[in-house]
């Protein structure tokens, strides 16, 4: 199983912290965000592919290198937030030539809970499958990806940033493709998806395919700012009790 990790943003509301540096880099308890997420799944993933940007590869490769997992890093060949490719598109650029299953999932969140759990749910539906949460607020349910779903967590609807959702579980960018359906990709490209949110394209399969939602059981730390950064660094000042929980969950 491979695992793409989407790392290709420029992260500019971080400035000045992510001005010369990527943010899923930034140190978290000792451990960079990409640290977290990387040493959690390691046992089921037999090769990482990180999707950087032109401006900082060299800094994912150096971090790379002194890894004892496979990892391999790929340039986007962008340079600047306005250039990007967009997420899908990144996906796509990491998935050739992949026969194999994939995790996908943004290198800037962090999770008190494993992700482990997240694959086996997947392989014993046997769809490919996302994440979700309970999210009660109007005005962030209006800038995420919504889902509902049925008594045994099929997706039945699935929409991005609507402005009137038709349910209150919220997508983080975290997903789990067969291999036959990551390589869709241009087909949905070419029907119009969205290439900039990673969840266009669950959302475009999800209407072709079936595709189930994991309930998750703990809380995702979404670092998209100073705030948020000094914010989620204060949490995991409790690190044993966090590591503890995710050898329990």
């Amino acid at each position: 199983m491979k695992c793409i990790i989407l790392a290709a943003g420029y992260a500019t509301r971080l400035y000045p912290l992510t001005e010369n540096f990527p943010k899923p880099l930034l140190p978290i308890a000792g451990k960079s965000i990409l640290d977290w997420l990387v040493d959690d799944i390691a046992p089921l993933i037999d090769e990482f592919i990180v999707v950087s940007n032109h401006k900082f590869a060299a800094q994912f490769n150096t971090w790379a290198e002194g890894k004892p997992q496979k990892i391999r890093t790929i340039d986007d060949g962008t340079e600047s937030n306005e250039t990007r490719l967009g997420a899908v598109k990144d996906i796509q650029l990491a998935a050739q030539g992949i026969t194999d299953d994939c995790v996908v999932m943004a290198g800037d969140n962090v999770l008190d809970f494993s992700l482990q759990h997240f694959v086996r749910f997947a392989q014993e539906k046997g769809t490919s499958c996302v994440m979700c949460h309970e999210e009660n607020r109007l005005e962030a349910l209006q800038k995420t990806a919504v889902i509902t779903m049925d008594e045994n967590n099929l997706i039945t609807t699935y929409e991005e940033k609507p402005q009137v959702p038709k349910g209150n579980h919220a997508v983080p960018p975290f997903y789990f493709y067969r291999a036959a359906d990551i390589h869709r990709i241009q087909e949905a490209l070419d029907a119009g998806c969205g290439y900039d949110a990673p969840g266009s394209f669950a959302a475009w399969l999800s209407i072709r395919i079936p595709l189930h939602a994991y309930k998750m059981p703990g809380r995702r730390y979404d670092i998209g700012d100073l705030t948020s950064y000094e914010y989620v660094k204060s949490q995991y000042m409790g690190i044993q009790n966090i590591e503890l929980r995710r050898c329990n969950d």
